[in-house]
């Protein structure tokens, strides 16, 4: 019959065991998801209405902590500003405004800015209230708003339209889509007959630019 383990055996098998199970790798939790300026552009997006996403729910969507969603932005303010950033991306075509790399004076702006004109539309109208509050009074991101600026701007100034009258183009051009969008998405009852059409609103407004004095002859 064998004889009993003894305490001292069973104690020392023990702590053998304890090491081994020290020195066994533990498992590694899992990667942190990884944020960027497009990934929380679309959870805002898909969130459905910014006037009422709060960070924290923001950040549940995302999977990640407050904190970490806190280093991007801290509130609705900043978050509309990087929503802004990441729509000019979106927006502006990749080869820039025309006449630019071979610099050919009287290049057609109409195609170009027209482009631009249909990406607003697709993409605001993609954020519910997006234009809405774009249109009302309040701080913009100068970064945003300012590159959609320069590069309208200069899509008129490389076809030969003065300064002046390229700036004053850029905000009648602006003002106008943006409104025109924000009546669009707010279901505004003008007593109309028939549904708004954005092809033709934009056609009148490329007939009528660039800007000019009153009584000056039409480009």
């Amino acid at each position: 019959m064998p004889e009993p383990e003894s305490e001292c055996e069973s104690e020392a098998e023990s702590e053998s065991e304890a090491e081994s199970a020290a020195s066994r790798p533990r498992p590694r939790p899992g990667r942190p998801a990884r944020l960027s300026r497009a990934r929380i552009v679309d959870a805002a997006i898909s969130a459905g209405n910014l006037d009422t996403l709060t960070m924290r729910e923001l950040a549940a969507r995302l999977d990640v902590s407050h904190g970490a969603l806190y280093r991007w932005v801290s509130n609705r303010d900043q978050l509309f500003d990087l929503i802004s950033e990441e729509m000019v991306e979106r927006i502006l075509p990749a080869e820039g405004p025309p006449g630019g790399e071979d610099g050919v004076r009287g290049a057609d702006w109409r195609p170009w800015l027209a482009r631009v004109a249909w990406a607003m539309h697709d993409q605001y109208l993609a954020v519910p209230g997006y234009a809405t509050r774009l249109s009302r009074p309040h701080r913009h991101s100068s970064e945003a708003l300012g590159r959609l600026r320069r590069d309208v701007v200069t899509a008129f100034t490389n076809a030969g339209i003065e300064p002046e009258p390229a700036e004053q183009s850029w905000y009648i051009f602006i003002t106008t889509v943006v409104g025109w969008l924000a009546v669009q998405e707010s279901s505004l009852d003008l007593l109309s007959r028939g549904a708004p059409r954005f092809e033709l609103f934009l056609g009148a407004l490329l007939r009528g630019l660039p800007a000019r004095e009153p009584g000056a002859e039409r480009c």
